[in-house]
């Protein structure tokens, strides 16, 4: 397998170019199978860029350097390690999967720069797993344009899906914001009903929407509300508000180095609120290294000074280690990985790497961007995997995993306080989710599904 990592370059040709060569082979529109395929052809079935007989090339975008690089730059070295894993037991449909990552350091002028040349240099069939709310807007437009599966982005904006006629090409993966939010909202409803609430969030659409769904149920309650801008790392005046308002349970939208600084500033100012983060912004490890670092050592309990904070889990973590999917992840890193411990970040990264497969297998003995999109649309939602909830794709919608559980953080390790709860976007209520869950294959591959 090819996993190629890349900093950003100079002079590389701009979004609003297209490709001449995906144009001429869209007016041959040649017909061919199996065995007859070059790759870059556009066939009657559709397009067949990134295929050949025997490799299937994907890209991604992901902060390998910079700010954001602690524990998001894992995401990819998970999702590679399954691929090689799917690899070594004969690709998919017999092609290998070439894994193509580069660098965009957490800023969206270089996402652009690079997922460009990931469409238009590397000719890539699909995007998998791009990485950010911010980053990835400043691209969905020229995927979708140039006709690109844009799959199963990492992040939970509702725009990844919930406007497929906009978007026809992309997939989220994950709860959206909005599904947290409402779980969280309910929760505090029926948990902390005296509760003030006070709301601290990122100030882009991380924030916007999981304030919307909060506010459906705890508008009333909501007393403060405190925006940071990402980049600024002095939240000082945002936590003091928040503090000012009264607020004995403050609600976080945010990245997991928000969650560090929240916490180290707290103490500095002795705020002792109940803290809810979202699931982006909880992973127990990354945020306790953080609060290590960014406390010059000051702070040597990190993990532990996290105790009794609340969230959500959609997928089984490390801590789990009776999960079977757990167990998968930590066979497939054993034999794939870097030789560095198994983290989230890296489980986060092979379940993508799963569901892509899934959806490779879906498209057919002979996929087409078209066909993989298709399939995702008609059968994404049967999907069987390591989610706790099912996805909900369809033709109506291309959001991804519809629920999660809230847990407390006790001696370090998730302690789960609900069943798993279910919801969507909009006036959909919260429920329990009442179906089983599954199991993965005894080879740690998806089953092939029947051809649609």
């Amino acid at each position: 397998m090819t996993y190629q990592t890349h900093s950003r370059r100079t002079g590389p040709r701009r979004l609003a170019l297209r490709s001449t060569a995906l144009a001429a082979a869209a007016l041959l529109a040649v017909s061919c199978g199996a065995g007859g395929r070059e790759e870059g052809e556009t066939s009657s079935e559709g397009s067949t860029v990134g295929i050949t007989d025997t490799t299937v090339k994907i890209g991604a975008h992901y902060p390998l350097t910079g700010v954001a690089a602690p524990g998001y730059s894992e995401i990819p070295t998970g999702a590679k390690a399954y691929f090689d894993f799917v690899n070594a037991a004969g690709g998919v449909n017999g092609r290998q999967i070439e894994y193509v990552v580069r660098d965009d350091s957490y800023d969206p002028t270089t996402t652009t720069q690079v997922v460009n040349e990931l469409v238009l240099q590397d000719e890539v069939f699909a995007m998998v797993g791009g990485l950010g709310t911010a980053t990835h807007s400043a691209v969905i437009d020229f995927l979708n344009e140039e006709g690109v599966p844009d799959l199963f982005v990492s992040s939970g904006a509702i725009m990844w899906g919930n406007d497929p006629e906009k978007y026809p090409n992309t997939f989220g993966w994950q709860p959206d914001y909005q599904v947290e939010g409402k779980i969280i909202g309910d929760w505090v409803l029926e948990n902390r009903p005296d509760a003030k609430v006070g709301l601290f969030l990122q100030d882009d659409d991380l924030g916007r929407d999981s304030e919307e769904a909060v506010r459906q149920y705890l508008g009333d309650r909501i007393v403060g509300v405190a925006r940071y801008t990402s980049g600024n790392t002095d939240v000082a005046p945002q936590i003091a508000q928040l503090q000012a308002s009264g607020a004995d349970l403050v609600l976080g939208f945010n990245v997991p180095s928000y969650t560090a600084l929240s916490q180290l500033v707290s103490r500095r100012l002795n705020y002792t609120p109940e803290w809810f983060y979202s699931s982006i912004g909880s992973d127990v490890d990354l945020v306790g290294s953080l609060l290590g670092r960014f406390s010059q050592g000051a702070v040597t309990d990190g993990a532990s000074s996290l105790e009794n904070i609340l969230s959500l889990q959609y997928i089984d973590g490390t801590d789990d280690q009776e999960s079977p999917w757990t167990q998968l992840w930590q066979r497939v890193w054993e034999q794939n990985g870097t030789g560095e411990p198994l983290t989230n970040y890296r489980i986060y990264g092979m379940s993508h790497a799963y569901a892509f497969v899934q959806a490779l297998q879906a498209a057919g003995e002979n996929p087409t961007r078209e066909s993989i999109v298709s399939a995702l649309q008609s059968e994404g939602k049967s999907f069987q995997g390591p989610q706790l909830a099912p996805f909900r794709y369809s033709p109506e919608s291309h959001l991804g995993i519809s629920g999660a559980n809230v847990y407390r953080i006790r001696g370090g390790v998730p302690e789960n306080l609900t069943p798993v709860l279910v919801t969507d976007i909009g006036d959909a209520p919260v429920e329990e989710y009442t179906g089983e869950r599954a199991t993965p294959p005894e080879n740690g591959i998806p089953d092939t599904p029947p051809a649609g």
